[in-house]
């Protein structure tokens, strides 16, 4: 009988987490049944997936309510398909509120669950630790400060590498120069990025304020703008931009945005560590609807919330490598301010761009896809 791995990668993120690690074990049992939970790429490699990504874009405690009835009729479609296919393993992927209910469920039948990207628990619900300690077998993390932090929560964690770092030093990106050309842009034109977040909530609180930003920006200095967008959007989600058509926007892959910008005004969230990665100076935007921060200002711990600020200057630290601006002070003119700041000092942006390689390079380790599809193959 041919082996069964369940699989769940709530996020777009994930599901390139995930299908890095499937890709690995794939060739070593190219016969192994992966269904689950998951998007394009796992898609991709055969996954069969009772729903996807885009489905499972749920963000913010208000979402979730009004999603009520969907994610129950989601887990008790994946409790059946469980029962019902016996999988040997069971690899959730980040997403917490979903995967740590369904690590209990999977304990419950006596399926091994290995848990990669964990839940940022040293950032808020810290109560989550004992979920994990009790429901998950093996806890693989993306930081090398978890381990720290988990040991110290009687957790044993297992420190592989970021993702991230190894699907980026995979990446091959044309040369500036080669660039500029595809897109007819002249050379020494200033280019600023806008990367207003994956999901649909996201995009709809925060690309109003990069846009007013980059319309104060481009009244004082002639600039270009990488706008990159989310493939599993709608055209729908970005309708807002066909307002500022006295902006020069070119159009890429967030990769590209990172690559090639001077600065990137950017949302919260994993994309700020793909930037750090770049080494690319940034102003992080993090906004939400009213009730929803609220709610998360009660829970969050942190100093800092951007991932970048927290690699590079630690877990517990008031210092800032980059700018944040939350909820209020995420609107047009004040990013217009942060961002003015950076690109007129040509001294700071090149500190910021030593700081963030510097931390990068701390991530940097063997490939976590391989680490990873070897400990599946222990279960399998």
């Amino acid at each position: 009988m041919s082996k069964k791995l369940f699989v769940l990668a709530g996020e777009v993120s994930g599901d390139m987490h995930a299908a890095g690690v499937i890709s690995e074990l794939l060739k070593a049992r190219p016969g192994l049944m992966v269904f689950g939970i998951g998007g394009q790429k796992l898609r991709a490699l055969g996954a069969e997936l009772f729903y996807d990504t885009a489905e499972m874009s749920i963000i913010g405690f208000v979402d979730v309510l009004k999603h009520s009835l969907f994610l129950r009729r989601v887990f008790r479609e994946l409790k059946d398909a469980v029962r019902r296919e016996k999988p040997q393993a069971a690899f959730l992927v980040d997403y917490p509120g979903m995967n740590l209910v369904m690590a209990r469920f999977f304990h419950e039948l006596g399926i091994p669950v290995i848990f990669y990207v964990s839940p940022q628990v040293w950032a808020w619900k810290e109560g989550r630790v004992k979920a994990i300690r009790r429901y998950i077998d093996r806890l693989l993390v993306i930081f090398d400060f978890e381990v720290d932090f988990f040991h110290q929560h009687g957790v044993t964690a297992e420190f592989v590498g970021h993702p991230v770092i190894q699907q980026l030093s995979e990446l091959s990106l044309p040369s500036k120069e080669l660039f500029l050309s595809q897109h007819e842009i002249k050379s020494g034109t200033r280019m600023v990025g806008l990367l207003p977040g994956s999901r649909k909530q996201e995009v709809s609180h925060i690309l109003p304020e990069l846009l007013e930003a980059a319309r104060l920006l481009n009244q004082k200095h002639q600039t270009v703008f990488l706008f990159g967008r989310t493939s599993h959007l709608s055209q729908e989600a970005y309708h807002l931009l066909s307002d500022y058509s006295d902006l020069t926007v070119v159009n890429c892959s967030a990769y590209e945005v990172m690559q090639y910008s001077d600065l990137v005004l950017v949302a919260s969230g994993t994309a700020t560590l793909e930037t750090l990665c770049f080494g690319c100076p940034m102003v992080v935007v993090y906004k939400t609807g009213a009730l929803n921060y609220m709610i998360a200002r009660r829970l969050v711990k942190l100093k800092n919330i951007s991932l970048a600020n927290i690699v590079v200057k630690g877990l517990r630290s008031n210092e800032r490598a980059v700018p944040e601006l939350i909820q209020h002070e995420a609107n047009g003119r004040e990013i217009f301010r942060q961002a003015e700041m950076i690109l007129d000092n040509p001294a700071l942006a090149a500190s910021m761009q030593r700081e963030l390689l510097a931390a990068r390079d701390r991530l940097a380790g063997a490939s976590p896809s391989h680490k990873i599809a070897a400990i599946l193959q222990e279960y399998l």
